[in-house]
């Protein structure tokens, strides 16, 4: 797994399929890391014809980490107040810009989930002339008033970092019952490897919260979205208890000529058995760029 320097940090990053096929840039969440993105997930788009790019975020995974800064103040950060704040979505999807240009990649078709779906979004407004088309998915525009998530959503989000590997495949479990699709659960098994697999390759829990920093201080993104001219697929699940799917209705409203896209009984995760559906909208929307 090879590393690039980009937008001055060192990002690491993965392929798929044949390099002369059309690139599709997949950008993960808040605490993410590309392994997130399932395996078989990314070989079926690779399948059908893509050279897939997925790269771990700045603070998350074997990316550059930024231990250096202080802790940001996430209540002063909501408040107003950006005295902390790290860096910004913009900076993400800098460096998301930059690991294209470093690869050779012109223009690639993005695909963003969660604050993966808002780094996306930010590229697309910010370098329009890397992205052929654009799918947001259970993410928002910025604007405080839409996506919001229940109470014990927002509790699971905010639980104290785990610090044993026992706690975090426990977490996991627990998270997925909170945020997860309820139509579509995940077995326990699946979910503690997957943790397990995150933990063993890279554990860092201050850059989740910088990360979350970096969200709280975005700007609403919904007046800049108006300008989007790439295809854009919008994809959410009715059942989103972490970011509503109000936050995927309004993405949708903002970006002119836009499709929206909302799965009964999805969640917060991406089930397997939604996997088809997915793919085959990604693809379609792909299907709408001119480039």
């Amino acid at each position: 797994m090879p590393d690039v320097r980009a937008n001055g940090i060192d990002v690491r990053y993965e392929t798929l399929g044949e390099p002369g096929d059309p690139a599709l840039l997949l950008v993960m969440g808040l605490g993410a890391q590309l392994v997130d993105w399932p395996a078989e997930f990314c070989a079926a788009l690779a399948s059908r014809g893509f050279h897939v790019v997925l790269f771990d975020n700045r603070d998350a995974g074997l990316s550059t980490a930024f231990d250096e800064l202080p802790q940001p103040d996430p209540a002063a950060i909501f408040g107003g107040d950006q005295a902390t704040v790290p860096y910004l979505l913009s900076d993400m999807a800098a460096d998301a810009a930059g690991l294209l240009k470093e690869l050779g990649i012109a223009r690639a078709h993005v695909v963003g989930a969660s604050m993966g779906g808002m780094i996306a979004q930010q590229l697309t407004i910010d370098h329009p002339g890397l992205v052929s088309s654009l799918c947001s998915i259970m993410s928002t525009t910025g604007d405080r008033t839409v996506g919001h998530p229940t109470p014990e959503a927002m509790a699971a989000l905010m639980r104290p970092p785990a610090t044993t590997r026992e706690e975090i495949l426990a977490g996991a479990i627990a998270s997925s019952r909170v945020i997860g699709s309820p139509a579509y659960p995940a077995s326990e098994e699946w979910l503690q490897e997957r943790a397990a697999a995150k933990f063993e390759r890279s554990f860092r829990p201050q850059g989740t919260q910088r990360q979350y920093a970096a969200i709280l201080a975005a700007p609403d993104r919904t007046a800049a979205l108006g300008g989007v001219t790439a295809p854009t697929l919008v994809i959410h699940g009715e059942a989103d208890p972490l970011i509503n799917v109000s936050g995927g209705r309004a993405t949708a409203a903002a970006v002119p000529g836009s499709e929206l896209i909302v799965i009964p009984g999805m969640g917060h995760d991406l089930p397997k058995p939604l996997w088809p559906q997915i793919i085959d909208a990604i693809v379609a929307n792909t299907g709408r760029a001119s480039v």
